[in-house]
């Protein structure tokens, strides 16, 4: 293992929902100084953006979008050093919560990086909808100053401060910081359009509440998603580290 990736994750595995899967896994990432911004929708709404064979996942029938930005480290298949110029870039997800056979996971709308090699890759080995963006990240004591626009017609950007405060927790179960975090798979459709699972591995996650400045943010526009309010709901993640597997066709 390369670079300061923690590898003991692995034997981390009381908290997960179902056993790690059986096969090899083949890829890590390390996720930093995350934000996750979270609107109620209407279900029946999102139900039209959201492919049929994948079940919304509502939280006491509530659906929730979330816009997630963040900074990545240790990208890279397994055995394989990371490399600056290819392994390290910033991340802007969109995404919404479905379940199959009782597995949630997360349904992506966007993924948004700042790697032309990662969005190539992904969208070409699992179909994720990736797009390139010009993004920068800076920090400036406890807070993040970010900003992305993506790099097509549509121009999606994402402009925001944010910082966490309060303590660390760990949320329980049963709770909406559970609900919208604590997820084991992402769902998509492949290029010939199956459906299929991609499991993946991480701790806990350790959570802050967190305050935000939005400054702009047409992430869920481009995507027709209407929310309920407009005041998002916040938490700040300073660290988390993954594996991943192979995709499953369901």
């Amino acid at each position: 293992m390369t670079g300061d990736f923690n590898a003991g994750i692995l034997n981390e595995v009381a908290h997960r929902p179902w056993p790690l899967p059986a096969g090899p896994w083949l890829m890590t990432q390390t996720w930093h100084d995350l934000l996750f911004a979270h609107w109620t929708m209407d279900p029946l709404l999102l139900r039209r953006h959201v492919p049929e064979v994948f079940p919304l996942d509502l939280f006491e029938g509530r659906a929730w979008v979330g816009v997630v930005p963040f900074y990545m480290t240790n990208v890279g298949p397994r055995g394989v050093p990371s490399l600056p110029w290819v392994s390290e870039f910033p991340e802007l997800n969109v995404r919404t919560y479905v379940t199959v056979d009782g597995k949630p996971g997360v349904f992506f709308f966007s993924l948004d990086a700042g790697s032309l090699v990662a969005v190539t890759a992904a969208r070409a080995w699992l179909n994720l909808p990736y797009h390139v963006a010009s993004m920068e990240i800076r920090q400036s004591g406890d807070g993040i100053n970010y900003r992305s626009t993506r790099r097509d017609d549509s121009g999606a950007r994402f402009e925001a401060t944010y910082e966490p405060v309060g303590g660390v927790f760990v949320p329980i179960d049963g709770t909406l910081e559970h609900f919208l975090t604590e997820r084991y798979c992402l769902y998509q459709l492949s290029h010939s359009g199956a459906p299929f699972r991609l499991d993946i591995h991480h701790p806990p996650w350790p959570l802050q509440r967190a305050q935000a400045t939005i400054a702009a943010n047409t992430m869920l526009d481009v995507h027709g998603l209407a929310v309920i309010d407009e005041s998002p709901l916040l938490h700040f993640s300073k660290r988390q580290d993954m594996v991943a597997w192979a995709p499953d066709r369901l």
